[in-house]
């Protein structure tokens, strides 16, 4: 097992985020191929059925299995911060590469479009694609991929000024690699630690935009389960029905917090800064004399 992996198995946060994710994958790969039910069959005999076998978690207003849809909205989940993590890498690692290693008047450019791009919320992003194109499960791919992968961009760029002026990365320039060989040998692993960070943080908020752009008609097709068409259609008859609005709203909230919480527990395994403070403040401790009472 790599050392870093062990860090993060070590924590008490990283532990939580590495099974709570793995369970919502392993429950989105479960539901490609089965569910208890299909999520789509109404079944007015069993409409809002209480949690109980074979229900487990009840039934909404159609009479559908909710257990089957929080399982296959967490197909559409997984696939949208999957999607929107991918986009946002590309997008951020593309103008942080621009803005930090290329000529000044290129530096300057990346940075006015990154300041024009980052003044605009990703879901109005979103909003003014959907306009467009219709809503669908790719438009907040692309809304959120974009709009976050300006925010890594400009996180990341400074950081890789800052490795740029390191000897090993003059040195790798010395030996005769070409700044794309030395982006990925040295300055990438360097800037990982931060990269992590903002990427689990795009993939979180991914949740929360598919969630909402849903809700508000502009996300997934109301053929397509999601959490967020799910919360709409329930949310009318929580004064009704309060238990059948928490499932959606809990399935959302566990992933987002465990997608958070991953990347910073990832952080503090991987960047060998908060290993070396983290030693060191052990060892003092350690020498620390015990006071008596």
């Amino acid at each position: 097992m790599p050392s870093w992996l062990r860090r993060l198995w070590s924590g008490a946060t990283g532990r939580f985020s590495l099974i709570a994710v793995a369970a919502i994958a392993l429950i989105a790969l479960v539901a490609l191929f089965w569910t208890p039910f299909n999520p789509l069959d109404a079944d007015v005999r069993n409409r809002w059925a209480a949690p109980s076998w074979p229900h487990l978690l009840g039934t909404d207003g159609t009479g559908r299995d909710i257990l089957s849809l929080i399982m296959a909205g967490a197909r559409t989940t997984v696939f949208v911060s999957i999607g929107a993590g991918i986009v946002a890498t590309l997008v951020g690692i593309a103008l942080a590469a621009l803005g930090a290693l290329t000529f000044r008047w290129m530096r300057e450019a990346v940075a006015v479009l990154v300041d024009i791009l980052i003044a605009f919320p990703v879901l109005i992003i979103a909003m003014m694609i959907s306009s467009v194109w219709g809503g669908s499960l790719w438009v907040v791919v692309w809304a959120v991929g974009i709009g976050f992968g300006v925010n890594i961009a400009r996180v990341t760029r400074p950081e890789l000024r800052r490795v740029q002026q390191s000897d090993f990365v003059l040195a790798g320039r010395a030996s005769g690699l070409t700044p794309a060989q030395n982006l990925v040998r040295h300055l990438l692993p360097n800037v990982a630690p931060v990269f992590i960070v903002q990427l689990s943080w795009s993939m979180a908020v991914a949740v929360l935009a598919e969630a909402g752009l849903s809700y508000l008609g502009f996300g997934a097709s109301v053929t397509e389960p999601s959490w967020g068409i799910l919360l709409s259609d329930l949310q009318r008859y929580i004064s009704i029905h309060p238990l059948s609005v928490v499932w959606p709203g809990l399935a959302i909230t566990i992933t987002v917090l465990a997608l958070n919480l991953l990347g910073d527990a990832l952080r503090e395994a991987t960047d060998p800064t908060l290993q070396h403070r983290s030693a060191r403040r052990r060892e003092a401790e350690s020498h620390t004399p015990a006071v008596v009472a």
